[in-house]
């Protein structure tokens, strides 16, 4: 139990965090649009990498820093173009009702901007493959698993969390304000990750 713990705590650590993933699902789950489906792919592409680094093959994606570079000038060019849409929608004169209508988008533009802000962004590797597949290989067989369960058990916890959780703010962002602050901050966040990531 208690590598369980330090798993979830360590899991938790690391994604509790402003990022384009989290901002993403916040807003989806504001508008209610597809929220289980957002937080079911980002939990389990999190359980995907987190096992990949947990099970030794996260030392393939250490080997070729080729690979994190090309994902960090994709992922940069992703988040300028993401960050540029969220400055637009805070310059248009929304409520949560208007916003609703106005981003009812398909089932595939979803998947597709959920799975782009997940896999496009290097950090998701260095957190869960490198970072917890170097901890987690100081654990033999059993307790391995433990932890890794426990990594991938936050990562569920808190994204279903933040999407459902979201709810509760709806009465403060039937107020314009609150919108075009939500898509500033939303536009801020993806530019300044977009800025690290070339920075780095």
């Amino acid at each position: 139990m208690s590598i369980f713990l330090t798993g979830l705590l360590l899991g938790a650590s690391l994604i509790i965090a402003i990022g384009s993933q989290n901002a993403y699902v916040l807003k989806q789950g504001l508008l209610r649009r597809h929220v289980f489906l957002i937080c079911l792919i980002c939990s389990l592409s999190d359980a995907l990498l987190i096992s990949i680094g947990t099970t030794g093959i996260g030392k393939i994606i250490e080997n070729h820093p080729d690979w994190l570079k090309a994902i960090t000038w994709f992922g940069a060019t992703y988040l300028f173009f993401f960050g540029i849409n969220s400055f637009r929608a805070a310059l248009k004169n929304q409520t949560l009702e208007t916003a609703a209508d106005d981003s009812n988008q398909s089932i595939k533009v979803v998947i597709s901007t959920v799975l782009a802000l997940t896999f496009l962004n290097p950090h998701v590797y260095l957190d869960t493959v490198l970072l917890i597949g170097s901890i987690a290989s100081a654990y033999q067989d059993s307790e391995r698993l433990y932890f890794t369960l426990g990594a991938i058990s936050a990562s569920f916890v808190w994204f279903f969390a933040l999407g459902y959780g979201a709810r509760l703010l709806i009465p403060l962002f039937k107020n314009a304000s609150a919108w075009k602050i939500l898509n500033s901050l939303i536009g801020l966040v993806m530019w300044w990750i977009a800025y690290q990531l070339i920075k780095s």
